[in-house]
């Protein structure tokens, strides 16, 4: 029987329904596992969004169970690679340090960085967290990120060849439309950085100019009681009698959602790692009105598939929604290069053989 190199990754798993959770998730369930033996140490503490960042000590003793039990597992399956995700704020970075420094005493470790803020923060961050965050990754034989234009984020840290780029790719099952009329959708939790707030306000100049012939789902947990309260008076004030509101939506509610839009909404104001929905979206063929953050621009190509506008503007989310909402050609020439884009970078197959040749390389080196 052929050997299996063991592959130990760590991560959450839903819920919440998380980006770097389901990544993890769609990665155990990969193809990855004809090629090595994957185990999984999940590090989830927080079930909901909102206790998200907030210290407690509870969340601490969990902490220190979780490390106990990590370090039993690791000397248990001896595993050749340990894939460790990383935080970008001094708080998650100390809590993930310990993953890295217990198990690179027994195997090769990997980290992975899911955002694009890392640099930001460490710049806004003192020395002796600088230093630590540069003890700890010496520990590491190199890093992943979400796409090319994120390798410089640890240029200081590690090598050209010690930084690997995988994007997001999944393969979805997907649904025929089943709603008639135009429909926008956007699909992320309500959070402030996400900027739903612009996309009630492009919605509402749009009705300022008379366009209402279309339809705004919207779904995502909120996780802030002011934000919320804004966003539903910008809808009440403007009388936005287009607008639906969901829950977070999963599995074929959620496909349903994408197969019943025509135009994808997403721009978020604060760094972004490679959002899931972007895929999901250029998966259902749909163009995409975005901003620059993070990975999204190697996605989203300004002009082929869809728009890239900065962050803040409703005016342009609106000016672009108008060209898209009008303009059918428009939207079919986009939907086809959505859909293109998809099928060349972003399927399960491609974050496969990426992350296949990231393992195979850290057991060889």
């Amino acid at each position: 029987m052929e050997h299996k190199p063991t592959i130990l990754i760590l991560g959450k798993l839903p819920p919440p329904l998380m980006g770097p959770a389901i990544a993890t998730q769609i990665i155990l369930n990969s193809s990855l596992k004809n090629q090595f033996k994957l185990i999984h140490f999940d590090t989830r503490i927080n079930a909901e969004v909102a206790t998200m960042g907030k210290w407690s000590f509870s969340k601490f003793f969990k902490s220190i169970t979780l490390y106990k039990r990590y370090k039993s597992i690791v000397k248990e399956q001896k595993p050749d690679v340990i894939l460790v995700p990383i935080s970008q704020t001094t708080m998650g970075f100390v809590k993930d340090a310990p993953f890295i420094f217990i198990g690179a005493k027994y195997a090769k470790v990997i980290v992975q960085l899911r955002g694009s803020n890392f640099k930001n923060w460490l710049s806004a961050a003192g020395n002796s967290t600088n230093n630590f965050v540069r003890k700890t990754l010496k520990k590491c034989e190199g890093v992943i990120v979400l796409g090319k234009n994120l390798k410089h984020l640890f240029e200081d840290f590690f090598t050209e060849e010690q930084i690997f780029v995988v994007p997001n790719g999944a393969d979805y099952e997907l649904k025929t439309k089943n709603e008639e009329g135009l429909n926008l959708l956007y699909l992320a939790n309500f959070l402030p950085s996400k900027s739903f707030d612009d996309v009630l306000k492009a919605v509402a100049l749009l009705k300022q100019k008379g366009i209402t012939n279309f339809k705004l789902n919207a779904a995502g947990a909120w996780d802030n009681e002011t934000f919320k309260q804004n966003c539903l008076s910008i809808i009440e004030e403007n009388k936005l009698d287009n607008v639906t509101l969901f829950k977070p939506q999963a599995g074929e509610d959620k496909m349903q959602l994408f197969a019943n839009a025509d135009i994808f909404v997403f721009c978020p104001k604060m760094p972004e790692g490679h959002p899931w929905v972007i895929v999901e979206a250029m998966a259902n063929s749909l163009p995409i009105i975005a901003t620059d953050q993070g990975a999204i621009i190697e996605s989203v190509i300004d002009g082929e598939n869809g728009f890239i506008i900065p962050a803040e503007k409703p005016e342009m989310i609106a000016e672009k929604l108008e060209l898209l909402i009008t303009d059918s050609n428009l939207r079919a020439q986009f939907s086809i290069k959505s859909k293109a884009i998809y099928t060349a970078n972003f399927t399960e197959e491609k974050m496969v053989e990426n992350l296949k040749s990231v393992f195979k390389w850290i057991i060889e080196s």
